[in-house]
């Protein structure tokens, strides 16, 4: 499904081709080559083909690290997909791999080339609400994933609220200090017995007092729910959700309007050409990926601490997870 996303972002930018698909299941690659006019080929073809310039990888996270060391070695520019890995472990590992590359690797938080949210980070940095105090994140899906995808994702903090993670540290320019988290299976008794919560609240505390609190559900029966607030000494920079429509009814009832976008494929598709586009300007200006390895890493290390936080109780200081 992702990389079928992708695959409109590549094959649907002026500066890019999209030449091979590579996928374990055949039968989707042949459906995605016939769709974009590209070939079917290996993983090891794509590789070993020097004419080929980029790599994106949309596989499953336990191949990333394995696949981005090959890009690496095959020297091509790579986009991954998130996770990084799984493991904190593997994926220090890739980046000790990555030092000194010459050539762009990019991991895919997508959420940050969303147009509102990049709007905020420029306003923000840019002082229009002076420091920054307290930042609110909400991410709601509208309905839980099956129990067989939980089983494999890592996890509530891993799967889904690392993207908050990466948005709280990429708006106020660092990673937290400690991380405080709660969670509870409130939606599916299945996902608790898989051993994951499906609600879970997350505070963010950075060195300097400043706070993120991050709320996350893996259902809203109103839909896909992406709210953000950024309380600063000046005042407040916010995003509301993206309605399917911008009809509004008044009547004796009351005001009525549209459900948010129903879920990520719609909310987001402009933001994975935009994270498309700003790669490939990447690659053809020679300049660092706009998200990094270490980015990566780092939403990774706060996922991992708020696991342990939710588990224990306790706050978890980040660099007690990053130097484990």
């Amino acid at each position: 499904r992702i990389g079928r996303v992708h695959a409109h972002s590549i094959s649907g930018h002026a500066g890019s081709t999209l030449v091979a698909v590579s996928d374990v299941m055949e039968e989707a690659a042949r459906a995605l080559a016939a769709d974009f006019a590209c070939q079917v080929r290996t993983a090891d073809d794509i590789l070993d083909d020097s004419s080929i310039d980029a790599l994106l990888i949309a596989s499953p996270t336990a191949t990333h690290v394995e696949l981005i060391g090959a890009g690496i070695r095959a020297g091509k520019a790579i986009y991954c997909e998130k996770p990084v890995d799984l493991d904190l472990g593997r994926a220090q590992t890739c980046l000790a791999e990555a030092a000194g590359y010459g050539r762009p690797v990019m991991i895919g938080f997508n959420r940050r080339f969303d147009r509102s949210f990049s709007a905020v980070k420029t306003a923000f940095d840019d002082g229009d609400i002076g420091k920054g105090e307290l930042l609110g994140i909400t991410s709601f899906d509208p309905a839980p994933p099956p129990v067989s995808y939980i089983k494999g994702s890592g996890g509530l903090f891993r799967d889904m609220a690392i993207h908050d993670f990466d948005m709280a540290c990429w708006l106020f320019g660092g990673v937290p200090e400690t991380v405080s988290a709660h969670g509870s299976c409130l939606v599916d008794p299945q996902i608790g017995a898989a051993g994951d919560v499906d609600t879970a609240v997350t505070v963010l505390k950075f060195a300097d007092g400043r706070l993120a609190s991050i709320h996350n559900s893996r259902r809203a029966a109103y839909g896909y729910d992406q709210r953000l607030e950024l309380l600063g000494e000046k005042g407040m920079l916010s995003v509301d959700n993206m309605p399917e429509n911008l009809v509004r009814k008044s009547d004796a009832a009351g005001v009525h309007g549209a459900k948010p976008e129903y879920f990520f494929l719609e909310r987001y598709m402009k933001s994975y050409r935009n994270g498309w586009a700003q790669f490939v300007d990447s690659i053809t200006d020679g300049t660092p990926a706009p998200v990094s390895i270490q980015d990566g890493i780092n939403a990774l290390a706060i996922a991992e601490a708020a696991d342990i936080s939710q588990r224990s109780g306790q706050p978890v200081a980040l660099n007690s997870v990053l130097e484990h």
